[in-house]
């Protein structure tokens, strides 16, 4: 019986090293599938649709996809920015841009306005010149004070991790959308635990530790993971990213796809003048 059971092991291993390794993630159930729509100008267009576990990326439905719950965040001082610890490293501390690059690697167009980052009309993403893998990231935003616009256009922005996976920035302080691009979402892959945001114009805080994922033969075999407080509440607690966080449409978004060990910090520009300040990345362990 011994060796039998030893057979059946060593069956099972020379399978998984013929199939190039058993991976043991629990894989989401994601389906993928393409309709042809008309536009809003009559035009018949390919529609790309993804569902996750059954709930369609971006879904509006409250009976299919629960808002988060609304928690009001203890108080804390937001008139002036925190301190970096004595290992960070310093990305911007409200002096200059030298840490900041555009993506085509041109001086950004972004600009520093009372100590913080903002963006200017068309001015495109701004990415950290040094690049990270697994990380602590701390970063403080406000939306704009002046409430314009609903749903993804209000106060709309977004903090990457490597330059490609996704927390969304928007206003959501009594401001209805998906609830997978709602404030501190894993855009279009995992709501936040909780709507933990502040009043439009206030400052507000973003700590997350990221580990990122990990490729062998062209394949994930350790997907990224992302705690993120917001405002001191949890709202991701170790969650597992499915795939990738980039726009493929209004109910698809991407997959994983092979990159590097390190990417850049990225700052969307959405149009709206979202402010940044007090970033600093202390690099973990993954």
């Amino acid at each position: 019986m011994k060796y039998r059971v030893l057979g059946i092991l060593l069956v099972a291993a020379l399978v998984c090293f013929a199939v190039g390794g058993c991976a043991t993630l629990d894989k989401p159930v994601i389906k993928e599938w393409t309709k042809m729509e008309p536009n809003e100008k009559g035009e018949m267009k390919e529609v790309q649709y993804m569902t996750i576990d059954g709930v369609m990326v971006h879904e509006t439905d409250p009976a299919l996809q629960p808002p988060a719950p609304v928690v009001t965040p203890g108080i804390e001082s937001t008139q002036k920015p925190g301190s970096a610890p004595s290992d960070a490293v310093v990305l911007f501390d409200g002096k200059d841009l030298s840490n900041w690059t555009s993506t085509s690697g041109e001086p950004t167009k972004w600009i520093i306005t009372d100590g913080a980052l903002s963006p200017t009309p068309k001015s495109g993403m701004i990415q950290s010149k040094q690049e990270f893998g697994s990380c602590q990231l701390h970063v403080e935003f406000a939306t704009p004070k002046q409430v314009k616009g609903e749903s993804q256009g209000r106060g709309n922005s977004g903090v990457f991790l490597m330059g490609i996976y996704e927390i969304q920035v928007l206003d959501s302080y009594e401001n209805a959308t998906y609830p997978d691009g709602q404030c501190a979402a894993l855009y279009g892959r995992a709501k936040p635990l909780a709507n933990a945001c502040r009043k439009p114009g206030e400052w507000q805080t973003y700590d997350v530790i990221f580990h990122r994922p990990i490729f062998e033969n062209g394949q994930v075999v350790k997907r990224a993971t992302f705690t993120v407080l917001h405002n001191g509440v949890v709202v991701q607690d170790h969650t597992e990213l499915t795939g990738g966080t980039d726009w493929r449409g209004g109910h698809a978004i991407s997959n994983y796809e092979p990159h590097a060990d390190k990417g850049p910090i990225r700052f969307q520009d959405h149009g709206n003048p979202v402010l940044f300040r007090n970033v600093w990345v202390r690099e973990l362990q993954d």
